[in-house]
C-alpha cells in the first residue's frame, strides 16, 4: 500500500489497520520458522507499513492535540 493511501485512512481506522498487519507478521514469523513461508518478502513489506501506520497516528495524534490546545 502506498503511503498516500495510508495517510488516507482515518484516525480512527489507523490503529485497526496496525493490528490487522501485525497480526499478519506474527503469522508469518510463524510460517518462517515453521519453514514453509511463501512470500518472504512480505515481511519486509509489512514491517515497513506498521512503521508508516504508527508514524501517521502520532502526526494525526499530534495535530489533534494541536488543534484542541489552539481552541
Amino acid at each position: 500500500m502506498k503511503l498516500s493511501e495510508l495517510r488516507a485512512v482515518d484516525a480512527a481506522n489507523v490503529s485497526q489497520e496496525i493490528a490487522s498487519r501485525k497480526e499478519e507478521l506474527m503469522k508469518l514469523r510463524f510460517q518462517g520458522a515453521v519453514g514453509n513461508l511463501a512470500q518472504p518478502h512480505r515481511v519486509r513489506q509489512l514491517r515497513k507499513e506498521v512503521a508508516q501506520l504508527l508514524t501517521i497516528q502520532g502526526e494525526k495524534s499530534r495535530d489533534m492535540q494541536r488543534q484542541n490546545g489552539a481552541q
